[in-house]
Order: structure tokens, then sequence, then C-alpha cells
């Protein structure tokens, strides 16, 4: 994803989670055929400017330059489903919405949103744990705010407010 430098910051960014790490020897191959959709991907029978690819080992990321052309209903749904079928194919879950990201050591690690609700938080997670905000939309929020402290998180309301306070 080395030119999503190029892109302007009101890009249009999709983040997708995988329900589980992304072996190393599949992240090239990976890599490449999202790369591959995103430079076959169309809207109304014009090209979109985009790009794709893995981060991280767990996230799969879009991005369109909404100033060349737009992404459309159809050409979204197109991406839904080369997810979907990548996904089938490497047994991958990128749907899962009820997994949250965090980072801890440098090590991208996960929770569910039952743990968080029923307060079964691992004790290395705490208000300033740095959870990703998968629902950012444009480039500019995704270089600053995919990455975020649990207390400044949309995450943050699973958690009573007593125990996201403690250290």
């Amino acid at each position: 994803m080395m030119d999503l430098i190029s892109f302007p910051d009101y890009s249009r960014v999709w983040v997708y989670g995988s329900d589980r790490k992304i072996p190393e020897s599949l992240i090239w191959e990976l890599n490449n055929k999202i790369y591959l959709f995103s430079q076959d991907w169309i809207s109304h029978q014009k090209a979109l400017r985009a790009t794709g690819g893995l981060l991280h080992a767990y996230f799969l990321v879009l991005i369109v330059d909404q100033q060349v052309n737009q992404p459309g209903g159809c050409s979204i749904d197109s991406s839904v489903r080369f997810i979907q079928n990548l996904g089938a194919e490497y047994q991958l879950d990128f749907f899962n919405r009820n997994l949250f990201y965090y980072l801890k050591d440098s090590e991208v690690k996960t929770i569910s949103r039952m743990a968080l609700q029923n307060q079964e938080i691992p004790l290395e997670i705490n208000q300033d744990t740095l959870f990703f905000d998968n629902l950012v939309s444009d480039k500019l929020s995704f270089q600053k705010s995919w990455l975020k402290p649990l207390k400044d998180s949309w995450q943050a309301k699973f958690i009573q407010p007593k125990l996201i306070l403690t250290e």
C-alpha cells in the first residue's frame, strides 16, 4: 500500500478486519489479488483510481480517489463480493462485526464484543490501550484516527465506566 501516499486526504477508505491473523505465507498472494482487484475496479463503466492491500496481517484496506470517479452502489457491492470470495477462498472472515482489534506491544489482538459487554476484559486492556476504528471513512481519518485510546473510541460504550477508568 505504498501508493496510499499519493491519494488525497478526502479519498474514501474501507477497512475490513479478518477474524484471524493472516499467515505470513499468504500475505504477498493476498496483497497481489487485492491490488489487481483495485486496478480493475470500475463504477458506471469508468475506472476508479483505487488501491488496496493488507496491513498488520489483519486488515484489508481499500482506498478510492473520489475526485477522479465516485464509487457507486454497484461498485461498492462488487468490492464486498470480492472480499467475501477472497475470505471464502482462504477461510478468512472479513465481516465479523463482533470482533474489535487493539494493539498491545506492537501486536494486533482481538476481543469480542460479547467479552467487552460481559466485562471479560484481559488485564492488558485499560483506558489507554489503542483500539482500531475500522469505521474511518476517508484517508485523513484513517491516518489520524484509525488507532485511538479505548477511552476515546466508540468501542468504549461497551464497557462500564468504572472499569475503563482503572489502570
